[in-house]
C-alpha cells in the first residue's frame, strides 16, 4: 500500500469564469447570417420556410392579444372621457340647486308672501291659530 492515498491533496484554485460579451456584427459569419436573412424578408422567401408556418398560430395570438390591448386603451380613454363629462356635469347641477334653494328660501319668507298677496285682496292674519280638539269617544 502506498501512503499517497490517504494524504489530502490541495484543490486546485479555479480562475472564476469570464462572461462571454455578445458584440453584434462581431463576425464575418454573424454579418452574413443578418444580410441573408435581410435578403429573404425583402424577397419574400422566408414565408415558404416550415418554421413560420408553425408559428402561425402563435403569430395570430399576438395579433388578437394586440388588438384587444388597443381595444382596451380606447375603451379606457372613452370611460376617462365620460368621468370628465360627468363630474362638470354633476358640479352644473350642484350650482343650480344651490341657486334653487336660494331663490325658494327667498320668495317663501313670510314678509315676501305677503307681499305678493297683498294685490290679490288676501290679507295676512292677526288672530293666532286655534286648534281644534276632538272629543274621545
Amino acid at each position: 500500500m502506498s501512503s499517497s492515498r490517504n494524504t489530502l491533496k490541495p484543490k486546485p484554485v479555479e480562475k472564476p469564469a469570464r462572461k462571454k460579451r455578445l458584440k453584434a456584427f462581431t463576425t464575418l459569419n454573424h454579418k452574413v447570417k443578418m444580410g441573408s436573412s435581410l435578403h429573404s424578408i425583402v424577397d419574400g422567401s422566408f414565408l415558404t420556410r416550415e418554421n413560420l408556418v408553425k408559428q402561425v398560430p402563435f403569430i395570430l395570438f399576438l395579433t388578437l392579444v394586440a388588438l384587444f390591448y388597443i381595444a382596451n386603451s380606447f375603451n379606457a380613454e372613452k370611460t376617462i372621457i365620460d368621468i370628465s363629462r360627468t363630474k362638470k356635469e354633476l358640479q352644473e347641477l350642484r350650482y343650480e340647486y344651490i341657486t334653487t334653494k336660494s331663490n325658494l328660501m327667498f320668495h317663501s319668507k313670510q314678509s315676501e308672501v305677503a307681499a305678493k298677496l297683498k294685490n290679490s285682496g288676501l290679507k295676512e292674519s292677526l288672530e293666532p291659530p286655534v286648534k281644534i280638539y276632538q272629543s274621545k269617544k
